[in-house]
């Protein structure tokens, strides 16, 4: 049996079955990677939203830095006093060790999330595989069937310490409902995305929430792209967005009963470092209980800086960028619309996929996009499913009017060029 890898070389006759199986199903994946110059891309040098890679700058619209705060200048001059007074890293476990900084982040955090308490962790993913299985135990998972892929990850730890999974209908609430009166031991958990990283879309949260607390479930929410951008309704706010980016629970005018928000500040807060919600009881369990907390090494002292500055510009003036975000975002979508093209999309919140009519035009419609400036996200086979097959457009608050308007120039021409799914229904936004 002869086999090919990922770089096109013949692999050796005695390839593990399994080996071969995993590169026949991450085919299209794999000789994106290797063929195309917008995956694995090493960017040079960046100035603004623009990004050389090679000899050739680009829009950059695959950042998660939805609100900019990577290149804000009062951020960044904020980090040298935390670098003085606290070095590059604090290298002991959060158990052992836990620098004051991590103490004003929860309690800020708390704050403005108008939670019981957070708990910072160093990243969602680890947050998944180590929470997961503690809220879990021997009992029932309820997992969305296109839940974050980390989620899952969490949801087969947990199934290794002996909880069961079971799997609903993508956004179907009557479906979750279904597998919940059926038996099931508890304790019960429900795992959701906030806003969904492709389709950027929010959760029916009242809904699922209200699930949770009738079947005596918790609610575990990953509102990874949400967080920063979505917040409180109010008559005074300056975009649909919201208030304050306090997340989706917030943005729903739901409270914490039955509900675990989990986030991370590596996309609105360009930080590493993310949090989950939980009631004080919770946290001193997971403090004993998550390894995270026990054994991983902490984020660097920049990345806490970063949040703390980024925490408080958000209070001066993050409702305004949060505004432009908006604005930038609907330029986009208003391009699509009058294009007559389909993006899941129907929040207005800026992940905007474009699905292609033929999964196959991946590679050349990436290709077309890099060669006319426009650095995006490719979703190809099995990312996402085969009719979803296309590209991802994230649009932050530091690109610029200028690339707003280059983005809609190549998209025009893009859609001249290749098909992409036509539009199915007027997008509606809150």
């Amino acid at each position: 049996m002869t086999a090919r890898t990922s770089f096109g070389r013949k692999a050796a006759s005695t390839t593990p079955a399994w080996v071969d199986k995993w590169l026949a199903a991450c085919h299209d994946l794999a000789e994106l990677e290797r063929s195309n110059p917008m995956t694995d891309a090493v960017i040079e040098e960046l100035d603004g939203r623009m990004i050389r890679v090679g000899d050739r700058w680009l829009a950059d619209f695959a950042s998660c830095n939805y609100l900019g705060f990577d290149l804000e200048r009062q951020i960044i001059e904020a980090v040298p006093a935390y670098l003085d007074k606290w070095g590059t890293h604090p290298s002991w476990s959060r158990l052992l060790g836990s620098p004051v900084l991590y103490t004003r982040i929860e309690e800020r955090l708390t704050e403005l999330l108008g939670a019981q308490d957070t708990l910072v962790l160093p990243t969602i993913t680890l947050i998944h595989m180590s929470v997961i299985p503690v809220l879990a135990g021997a009992g029932t998972i309820y997992v969305e069937s296109r839940a974050h892929k980390t989620i899952y990850e969490g949801c087969q730890f947990a199934a290794s310490r002996g909880a069961t999974i079971k799997r609903f209908r993508f956004e179907d609430p009557d479906d979750l409902e279904r597998l919940l009166k059926e038996p099931g031991a508890s304790p019960r958990l429900i795992c959701v995305d906030g806003v969904n990283s492709m389709t950027g879309n929010a959760v029916d949260l009242p809904a699922f929430a209200e699930l949770a607390r009738r079947y005596n479930a918790l609610l575990y929410v990953d509102d990874a792209h949400g967080f920063g951008i979505i917040g409180e309704r109010s008559d005074d706010e300056l975009s649909p967005y919201g208030n304050r980016g306090n997340s989706i629970v917030r943005y729903s005018g739901e409270t914490y009963e039955n509900i675990v928000l989990v986030s991370g500040l590596s996309k609105s807060y360009s930080s590493l470092a993310a949090f989950l919600t939980c009631p004080p009881e919770l946290k001193r369990l997971l403090k004993t209980a998550a390894p995270p907390y026990l054994y991983s090494g902490p984020s660097p002292v920049a990345s806490l800086a970063t949040v703390l500055a980024g925490l408080e510009l958000n209070e001066q003036r993050g409702d305004a960028i949060r505004a432009e975000l908006w604005r930038k975002t609907s330029v986009v979508l208003d391009c699509l619309d009058r294009m007559g093209v389909h993006t899941p999309n129907r929040s207005g919140f800026p992940i905007i996929e474009v699905p292609l009519a033929r999964d196959k035009d991946i590679d050349a419609v990436g290709r077309y996009l890099f060669d006319n400036g426009i650095y995006v996200t490719l979703a190809a086979y099995p990312l996402v499913p085969r009719n979803e097959v296309g590209f991802r457009i994230q649009v932050t608050a530091a690109n610029t009017d200028a690339e707003i308007e280059s983005l809609v120039e190549v998209l025009g021409r893009l859609a001249n060029r290749f098909d992409l799914q036509p539009i199915r229904s007027p997008r509606k936004v809150a």
